[in-house]
């Protein structure tokens, strides 16, 4: 703190609560936005003052003596429940905080293929829905319109937003429950399309935390993988190119995908998604169902009686019990088929 006020000796403003906790949040309004917090009591009202000044400014400092730090924790809690990161400069803060303090980071979308061990996490979870305002479409010449995504927003919010737009070439997508970054960073697909299709480029931070944009020709994208999985890259915005429909027809298509999802997948049952990635020339769902593993169980969860390609949660399973199943029948597949499954759900330990 002195280091900053150092700096900047006129502009420089910090709030130290160990005066001000008996006065109304509300009255807190009125003080400059801070530079640094100091906090060195604890109080009734001490969790809505630090969440006024972290509004006020999201980088403020934060001096924190050991009588406080329970309070601020909870404070710090309270927040961590709203859209934060909404911004890349929130983000971007965030990512240099935890890489000052060496706290381990995971980028989080939606989560729905995302499995996190019984154990926890031991650092920061980062979810991205909240980089969800930057989006627009703008006419080309020839008749398509650039579609610009932010990785937050939920891909079938932007299946719908190209339908009511009469765009075409997203309706396969329709349905699948993630976010447009998630589904960059897998290549997400279904009945035959995959995002790579209409993706031309994306910007994202780098492992300097450098804006940078790169076309989709450059993003080594394949069957559920792209160079995402193999850099420390944080996914902020995807291009999009989209060809003029009917907007009935695309919507027709995509209450026809929607309808195959409810018929054949288990929705009913919570799950982490499509459990297996599809071999070359098979099909896992089929492997595992002429293995006659259809209903097979540890603990909670189970091989889907519906669709053997999904593990489903029957109640209380844990995430060792996901693991373990996967396991077990990727040992029985292959000693019975010689065909090696790779789990498409992601487990973070």
């Amino acid at each position: 703190a002195c280091d900053l006020i150092r700096q900047n000796r006129e502009a420089f403003h910090a709030w130290n609560l160990e005066l001000v906790p008996g006065r109304a949040p509300e009255a807190l309004q009125a003080l400059p936005a801070p530079d640094a917090v100091f906090i060195g009591g604890s109080g009734g009202a001490m969790d809505a003052i630090v969440q006024a000044a972290l509004e006020k400014n999201p980088h403020a400092r934060l001096c924190i003596s050991a009588i406080a730090l329970e309070t601020v924790q909870a404070a710090l809690t309270a927040l961590s429940t709203r859209d934060v990161p909404a911004t890349v400069t929130q983000l971007t803060r965030i990512l240099e905080l935890c890489r000052q303090y060496q706290v381990r980071t995971y980028l989080l979308g939606n989560g729905s293929n995302t499995l996190f061990s019984d154990a926890g996490f031991g650092g920061a979870v980062i979810c991205l829905t909240g980089l969800n305002s930057r989006f627009s479409m703008q006419a080309q010449p020839d008749g398509s319109t650039k579609v610009l995504a932010p990785a937050g927003m939920m891909l079938s919010a932007l299946c719908n937003t190209a339908q009511k737009e009469s765009l075409a070439g997203l309706e396969f997508a329709f349905g699948i429950p993630g976010t447009v970054g998630g589904a960059v960073y897998m290549n997400a697909g279904a009945y035959g399309g995959e995002i790579k299709d209409v993706l031309t480029a994306v910007t994202f931070l780098d492992e300097n935390l450098h804006l940078q944009t790169l076309p989709v020709q450059e993003l080594q994208l394949g069957y559920r993988t792209s160079i995402f999985e193999r850099c420390s890259w944080c996914i902020l915005e995807a291009e999009f190119t989209l060809h003029p429909g009917d907007a009935q027809e695309i919507h027709t298509a995509m209450q026809e995908y929607m309808r195959r999802r409810k018929e054949k997948q288990p929705l009913e049952y919570p799950s982490a998604g499509s459990t297996f990635k599809r071999p070359v020339g098979q099909f896992a769902g089929k492997l595992i169902e002429d293995c006659g593993l259809r209903g097979f169980r540890v603990g909670g969860a189970a091989i889907s009686e519906k669709h053997c390609g999904f593990v489903v949660n029957l109640g209380n399973a844990t995430c060792a019990d996901v693991v373990s199943l996967t396991e077990q029948v990727r040992q029985i597949v292959l000693e019975k088929t010689g065909c090696t499954l790779e789990r498409e759900i992601r487990v973070v330990e």
